[in-house]
């Protein structure tokens, strides 16, 4: 293989000539055959973000010549470009304030940059710690990076999957409101509903999910920039965070502000523990959706079978003509997933030391998979299950006719002891509720048909 050979503080080392990190990212990529988990996109294009914008401000403070700063500004939209992929390779199993991935990106943007700056016929040369990390330390950067992907990915992926299954949902409660069926509790027949108004309780929790989310989001807007090794802000302007933080909003047109304490930004993360809570709660409310739809899809002949859902894919290999609820099944996978990740994010959260938590790698990588796989799985529920459930309408009457639940109707006619005897009895005997009644002599059939409308049980007056 050719090789350049780099230099970095513990001397001397070989790179891929065609690679454009430096000495550090080679040693982290040579001391950490753990995993093939790498650092996540998202995390390197939030430090691009970040690069340029750091740059931006020491520039206008008059501490980096403006020509680098343009330089960097390059290198940096190249990363955001997807045209510089290749060359950041390092694994999330690192070190755990994220030190190596900080200066995978530095190396990479001076290389870069460099090149750049020699094309342009200028003599002037960045260094990744002495230019592009200037006035910054690992220890903010990475903290910072995080909390702008993540916002980045809640708003642009999260919460658009959620809003596009909303509104799904929203057409199907409107289209099945005067479908009127049994509901169930305790996984036995309890009193009717409309179809519409069972959806209508997936809807709202959809909404509620989004509501959450977005207020989490507020948390996150706060970055730790400025702070540098252990919050005080050694080696940085006091102008520099503020700085930075308006040129992240201007570039990813989403308000970020500074940390009103550095010494918490840096060693604390519970705004990435709150965050993730939130997306607990999605995921919780995703396992219900896709069980209820899968239970009432059940069949189609010897299940529930109240609704139909897509046939996508053959079921099984074995037995012709199965389909299964595919879609439900992978949200459900996605779902314990989140609910591991939300574990390994709390645990990391609560590792803070003194004047860091260096935990911030596996935070990040849990996070923002968490977040794509909900938006993944949603998405896919939503096109290629939820948009073609349609109701079967005849196991619909059949079960609400057979139900002996609609017994509940007679509560204030005849007491709950004289309708429990009719339920009972009609169980018993495998009759009708107005057969028994009628032979009981607790009411006439005109009496029960007036009495029991499984319609008006929908909407109590």
């Amino acid at each position: 293989m050719d090789y350049r050979v780099e230099r970095d503080t513990i001397g001397e080392i070989h790179v891929p000539a065609d690679k454009y990190w430096g000495a550090q990212t080679q040693r982290s990529k040579e001391n950490f055959p753990i995993g093939s988990e790498t650092m996540p996109a998202e995390i390197i294009k939030a430090f691009a973000i970040l690069k340029k914008s750091a740059a931006k401000a020491n520039s206008d403070l008059g501490l980096l010549e403006s020509q680098k700063a343009e330089a960097i500004s390059y290198a940096a939209d190249l990363v955001l470009a997807d045209e510089l992929n290749e060359h950041f390779p390092l694994v999330v199993w690192q070190t755990g304030s994220g030190t190596q991935s900080n200066m995978n990106v530095n190396e990479v943007l001076a290389f870069v940059g460099n090149k750049w700056l020699e094309g342009k016929g200028s003599e002037l040369r960045l260094h990744p710690n002495d230019d592009v990390n200037k006035s910054q330390s690992s220890n903010d950067t990475y903290p910072t990076a995080m909390h702008v992907a993540s916002v980045l990915k809640l708003e642009d992926t999260v919460i658009p999957a959620v809003q596009q299954l909303k509104a799904t949902l929203k057409e199907k409660m409107e289209a099945f409101s005067d479908i009127v069926k049994i509901g169930r509790t305790h996984l036995q027949d309890a009193t009717p509903l409309s179809l519409g108004q069972e959806i209508s309780g997936w809807h709202r929790m959809l909404e509620k999910s989004e509501k959450m989310i977005t207020e989490s989001t507020d948390y996150l807007r706060e970055l730790a920039i400025g702070g540098t090794a252990v919050g005080t802000g050694l080696n940085a302007h006091p102008e520099f965070s503020e700085r930075v933080c308006e040129a992240i909003s201007s570039y990813t047109g989403k308000k970020f502000v500074s940390a009103p304490n550095k010494f918490h930004a840096l060693t604390s993360h519970d705004e990435t523990v709150y965050a993730h809570g939130a997306l607990k709660a999605l995921a919780a409310d995703m396992m219900k959706i896709a069980n209820d739809v899968r239970w009432l899809a059940s069949g189609p002949r010897c299940g529930i079978g109240e609704i139909i859902i897509p046939a996508n894919e053959p079921g099984s290999s074995i037995m012709p003509g199965k389909v299964n609820p595919t879609q439900s099944e992978a949200v459900t996978m996605v779902v314990a997933q989140v609910m591991g990740n939300d574990a390994a994010i709390g645990f990391a959260a609560s590792q803070g030391n003194f004047e860091l938590n260096v935990f911030k790698p596996v935070i990040a990588y849990n996070f923002l998979q968490s977040s794509q796989l909900l938006a993944d799985s949603i998405s896919s529920f939503d096109e290629r299950c939820a948009v073609g459930i349609e109701p079967n309408h005849e196991q619909i009457e059949k079960y609400l006719n057979d139900s002996l639940m609609l017994v509940t109707a007679l509560n204030p006619h005849i007491g709950y002891e004289n309708a429990a005897k009719i339920a009972k009895k009609a169980f018993n005997d495998n009759s009708t509720l107005k057969a028994t009644a009628v032979e009981l002599g607790l009411l006439t059939e005109e009496e029960f048909d007036k009495y029991v409308n499984p319609k008006e049980m929908t909407s109590p007056k």
